[in-house]
């Protein structure tokens, strides 16, 4: 913690501007060493100042340096960003003599590290950064500022102290027994109210786990169907670019294309796999094969039907045997139909033709149905995003079901007691009041370096 560490914070090429920040203890008398211009030591807290970068008599690059002094800055130590001109050259030579001089290299998400081990934010606000970092939808935005406002953490927070104190008011209850001794049933009831109260928020912050990932990762669909059917012309209507070759040639499509897209702020990761069918071709069956690996990792399958030829038997298998959320689209609705609608009687159904694009809007309101993008939008955000923090409110909710059992049980109050414990801590695990040191390491070895 008491190191001085440096790195290149913005993206490393050409560019207008580039980013060189440090952080610790000494960092304003080693920038101080290699800038021309002001006393760096001198100048007041939270100041640009202009000037040169120089290595001995050899200028470097003119500069802006900001001097940011403990406590209040995001490490909540000296800070000292160097705004240089863009280019590689330059910013890794700025970099080099910060090292020179007695910084050392920062590791992935150090600077956030220190702020969280320094107490400015908790784990799932320096979660919050990355998320809202590496965020390329209007959604995922939204999703990483929440957690960044500290929206979640003070719900956690909340319900930590209704189980601190409910674990009081059984303490009480076993070590004064006679004070209470006239209003125990009420003291029963008012705790088991309490932790059914605590037991519903945990059970709502597990099921929000599902919509997180669908901001976070996206949905992935799927577009699966036999050769020549309009597979990748729903590919290339929906992402509204030529992404796939599109022939009336059976087996155009011999490997995998993918394209995103949002929709309602969501992304939507589009495979169009290779026409499914028998063939001899060597490099078409090895993207057969693909595309029915792809089927299972699917989160949506849309199935494409030519709607002037019959459901082949091999088809109608492959839609009943899909067991993740499916669509079918039947296509070619201007040719004469010789389906047999009966046959998809329990199965979403969209009509369309993909040559004027009649269709594709039903198809987008029925994922955006299917999926619940419009609450998800509407929602508040306070979703538990990745799979530490769900197995944590899933043991918090686990061991307060328990302590309910108990309570019902009439079990002593000592029992109840230590269960309530057992949450507390989990709960404080996914903030950051416990944690362990390889599971810190862990979390912000994910993010880039120089954050």
């Amino acid at each position: 913690m008491n190191e001085n560490i440096c790195a290149i914070s913005t993206a490393l090429g050409v560019g207008a501007i580039s980013i060189v920040r440090a952080s610790g203890p000494e960092v304003i008398e080693i920038t101080n060493k290699i800038f021309k211009g002001k006393d760096l030591t001198k100048v007041d807290s939270h100041t640009i100042n202009y000037g040169h970068i120089v290595d001995h008599d050899e200028v470097i690059d003119e500069v802006l340096v900001s001097i940011m002094k403990a406590p209040k800055t995001f490490t909540m130590e000296d800070v000292v960003e160097i705004n240089s001109h863009g280019g590689i050259s330059t910013t890794n030579k700025i970099l080099e003599l910060l090292l020179e001089n007695g910084c050392r290299l920062a590791d992935p998400g150090e600077f956030t590290k220190k702020a969280f081990l320094n107490g400015r934010i908790d784990l799932v606000e320096a979660e919050g950064i990355n998320d809202l970092i590496v965020s390329q939808t209007d959604s995922q935005r939204k999703f990483a500022m929440n957690r960044l406002n500290g929206n979640l953490s003070r719900l956690i927070k909340d319900m930590r102290k209704d189980i601190m104190e409910l674990e009081g008011k059984l303490e009480v209850a076993f070590d004064y027994p006679d004070e209470i001794e006239d209003e125990e049933e009420l003291t029963y009831n008012e705790l088991k109210d309490t932790m059914l109260a605590i037991k519903s928020k945990l059970t709502k912050l597990v099921n929000s786990y599902k919509n997180a990932s669908i901001i976070k990762d996206g949905i992935n669909v799927s577009i699966v169907g036999k050769p020549n059917v309009g597979k990748s012309s729903i590919l290339n209507h929906l992402l509204d670019e030529d992404k796939a070759i599109v022939t009336d040639i059976a087996g155009t499509t011999r490997d995998i294309v993918e394209g995103t897209l949002s929709l309602n702020g969501i992304k939507l990761n589009l495979t169009d796999t290779a026409g499914i069918r028998e063939t001899e071709d060597l490099v078409e069956s090895i993207g057969v094969k693909k595309s029915l690996d792809i089927i299972s990792n699917s989160d949506l399958v849309i199935f494409v039907l030519n709607n002037n030829e019959p459901i082949t038997t091999e088809e109608l298998d492959l839609i009943k045997n899909t067991t993740v959320n499916k669509i079918v689209f039947i296509n070619k609705t201007d040719l004469e139909s010789k389906i047999d609608y009966n046959l998809l009687k329990d199965i979403d159904t969209i009509k369309g033709n993909t040559k004027n694009a009649n269709g594709l809007d039903n198809l987008k309101d029925r994922i955006i149905e299917m999926f619940n993008l419009e609450q998800i939008n509407s929602s508040d955000f306070n979703y538990i995003s990745n799979a530490r923090e769900l197995a944590l409110v899933k043991k918090a909710e686990n061991v307060v079901s328990e302590s309910i059992n108990n309570l019902n049980a009439t079990l002593p109050f000592e029992i109840v007691a230590d269960d309530l414990r057992i949450s507390y801590v989990a709960l404080g695990e996914i903030i950051g009041e416990t944690y362990e040191e390889d599971i810190l390491d862990e979390i912000f070895s994910k993010f880039c370096v120089g954050k």
